[in-house]
């Protein structure tokens, strides 16, 4: 069973978690004193890494083709979903974007006699 790009949805899983736990690594090296928590999600991922690798959910081997349509009759929800899912997102960046990157820096006054 291919997923995107050719790739099965364990790799696409573990694309995902990594770049979970890359975004976090790197928020958390924004961050002042919550850096040592970086070390933790780089232990995490690499844990389920394994996990999810000594323990896979099929065979090697592929299942033979049988004669069976599947038919995905959830198809429209999925898109109405993804789609309500992507206005959320880019509401949320949109926000980040005014409260947090733009957020103005006042120069401090200069002491001068």
């Amino acid at each position: 069973m291919a997923g995107a790009l050719g790739v099965g949805p364990g790799v696409l899983a573990l694309l995902l978690l990594w770049g979970m736990a890359l975004l976090l690594v790197m928020a958390l090296g924004r961050a002042g004193r919550a850096r040592v928590g970086a070390v933790p999600v780089v232990l995490g991922a690499a844990a389920l890494t394994a996990a999810l690798l000594l323990f896979p959910r099929e065979g090697e081997s592929p299942a033979p083709a049988g004669a069976e349509e599947v038919v995905d009759t959830f198809l429209i929800g999925r898109f109405i979903l993804l789609a309500v899912m992507s206005l959320v997102f880019l509401g949320c960046l949109f926000v980040f974007l005014i409260y947090h990157l733009m957020e103005p820096v006042y120069a401090k006054p200069l002491h001068s006699r």
